[in-house]
Parts: structure tokens; C-alpha cells; sequence
């Protein structure tokens, strides 16, 4: 199989299988079969949250099976960017770039069509990433996400200030609410636009926009070729390093967890980290990480839409929070 020219295609050439080795017929020993008889020495498994407990299945089975002691890689690759191990996974960067490019055709349309509220549905799991960061770079007025619960109130805060931008700005064009598709069973997307649209004092009309699978199968950006490049390199590094250190007498026999890992970025620097030392990292009911590193920017995304819960004074910045807030807006004193 050549896989010349690749970087540039979109989707899985190679496809995709959402089945867990515990599902297979009968369990684990059908994998180990089929390992055993094709002589895998080493497994790279590319894909998202399924990948990443995939390996972790098969690490936590060596006891059991043979065939599972061998060198086992994840590559994280899903939009969703909800892997352990990893500050960015394969594929979020070109979601995103979708999102934002949808946010900036609607601010565009408004300029003709004015007093629009555009209430977007993002995709992603119960992962926020995408709602979050195409909710700041796109300019949005307010991101809901599951990580951080919202209640009534904090819908009513927004209106109130949407209605507000909208009295004192008689040529604004539109308002932009993003919100992750399992952020709230109750305030769906269709909620937020009739309530938008009976509140709203006639001052706009909300329309909603789900974007659904156009997040999905684009052109891969220039980041994310790079990055698919820099996580394959390592990947094998890494497997080929495992394995030599885990040959016996001409066999690979690889027990120690760190011969099971997620291929990684933190920072600036290429990670290798253990599947069994992320399995306490990981809500693996809602499909995340207990960590994200983007959590702490989500109060910029109401700094830049000038909430009247956030103000500038001076040189320094103030926020008229309760306690939720204690301690998620303090790194931003800007003094």
C-alpha cells in the first residue's frame, strides 16, 4: 500500500473501528490470537479516547497474554481533543479552523442582515476544546461547555448583556454564542435560540447554526500535517527503542508500563507517557481528561466580549465574580 501524498487527504485512509479489544468475540483471547499468528512484534494504534483505552486494555492483559507483551503506541487523533497525555491531538487544529472560518462567514453576512444572534452547536464530545478556542478566536459573546456547569442564571447574565451591546451599539451587526453539543441535556441549541428570540426585547432575531460533520474531513492543516509527521516519528522512535530493550533470547517481552504509552505534546516537548499512569488522569464516563490546559482561557473569551461581569481598570484587570470564579481569573493581573 503507498501512502504517497496522504498528508494532504482528509479522513482515515486506512479506516476506522470503534470495537474494544474487551468487545471482541471471545474477548481478549481473539485479539491475542490474531497477534500471535501474524507474529506483531510492536502495535502503533492511531486514534481517539478508543485508542488511548485500547491500549491501556492491552497493557493491563499482559499478564494474561503473551501476545500483548510487545511495544504498544497511541497516537492521539481525534477533533475532539479529549485524550490524556497530550495538549493537542490529531485533527483538533483543522476542526477548529472549520469552526472559526464558520464564525467569520456569519459575522460577514450580518453586516447586511443586522441585529443577528447566532446561537453555533459545536461538535466534540463532552470535551469543550472546540466550543472554547473557536469561542475566543472567533470572537464570540459567550461559550457553554460541560466542564463548567451554567445554570439559569448565568443564561439570563448573558442575555441581559446581549440585549445590553445591542441597545448601545444601534450599528452592531450580530452576537455569537458557541456551545458543545453535550454541554447541558436541558439548554439545548434550540433552547438558547427561543429564548434569545422571546427575550431579546426585539432589539435581534436568533438563528441557530449546527455545524455538524463540516468539522469533520477537511483538507488537514498545515499544523496538523506537521503535527501527524512529528507524532509518527516519535511513535516509532519510541517502539523500536522499547522493543530492543524488551528482546530475550530473540523475542520481545515487554512488561513494564512503560513499554504502553500515548504519544504526546506537552508544551514544547514530545511525550511518551505510560496508558497505565493516565488511567488516574482520566474521567473515562464523560471521555476526558480530569486536566485541560485550556480551561484556564475561557474567561478571556468574556474579557474580549466586554461582559459587564469583567472590566478593564487601568493597567489592571478586576472581574466581579463569585466564588465558582475564585482562583480561574487571578493570572490574568496584568499590573
Amino acid at each position: 500500500m503507498s501512502v504517497n501524498g496522504w498528508a494532504k487527504e482528509a479522513g482515515s485512509l486506512l479506516g476506522t473501528n470503534r470495537t474494544m479489544p474487551s468487545d471482541c468475540d471471545p474477548s481478549l483471547a481473539t485479539v491475542a490470537q490474531l497477534l500471535g499468528k501474524h507474529g506483531i512484534q510492536g502495535l502503533v494504534i492511531v486514534g481517539g479516547f478508543e485508542a488511548y483505552h485500547c491500549v491501556l486494555q492491552l497493557a493491563e492483559a499482559r499478564d494474561q497474554f503473551a501476545e500483548f507483551r510487545i511495544p504498544l503506541m497511541c497516537i492521539p487523533a481525534s477533533i475532539s481533543n479529549n485524550i490524556p497525555g497530550t495538549d493537542v491531538s490529531l485533527g483538533a487544529d483543522t476542526a477548529l479552523n472549520a469552526i472559526v472560518e464558520a464564525l467569520d462567514v456569519l459575522q460577514k453576512s450580518a453586516t447586511s442582515n443586522r441585529r443577528r444572534v447566532f446561537i453555533v452547536e459545536t461538535m466534540g464530545g463532552y470535551c469543550g476544546y472546540l466550543a472554547t478556542l473557536a469561542g475566543l478566536a472567533g470572537g464570540a459573546d459567550s461559550a457553554y461547555i460541560f466542564e463548567e456547569p451554567f445554570t439559569v442564571n448565568d443564561l439570563q447574565a448573558d442575555l441581559t448583556d446581549m440585549i445590553g451591546k445591542f441597545r448601545s451599539d444601534l450599528l452592531r451587526g450580530t452576537g455569537t454564542i458557541v456551545r458543545n453539543e453535550l454541554c447541558s441535556e436541558q439548554y439545548t441549541t434550540q433552547f438558547l435560540m427561543s429564548l434569545y428570540n422571546a427575550e431579546g426585547e426585539g432589539l435581534f432575531v436568533a438563528r441557530e447554526l449546527i455545524l455538524g460533520h463540516l468539522q469533520q474531513g477537511g483538507a488537514p492543516s498545515p499544523y496538523d500535517r506537521c503535527l501527524g509527521a512529528r507524532f509518527a516519528v516519535h511513535a516509532l522512535s519510541s517502539l523500536i527503542q522499547k522493543a530492543t530493550e524488551s528482546l530475550t533470547d530473540g523475542c520481545v517481552s515487554a512488561m513494564s508500563p512503560s513499554t504502553a504509552c500515548v504519544v504526546g505534546v506537552v508544551g514544547k516537548n514530545s511525550t511518551c507517557t505510560p496508558a497505565q499512569e493516565l488511567k488516574g488522569r482520566t474521567d473515562f464516563k464523560h471521555r476526558l481528561p480530569l486536566e485541560q490546559w485550556w480551561i484556564t482561557l475561557r474567561p478571556l473569551i468574556k474579557v474580549l466580549a466586554r461582559s459587564k461581569k469583567y472590566a478593564f481598570e487601568g493597567e489592571k484587570y478586576h472581574a466581579e465574580r463569585d466564588e465558582t470564579d475564585a482562583g480561574v481569573c487571578d493570572w490574568m493581573d496584568i499590573s
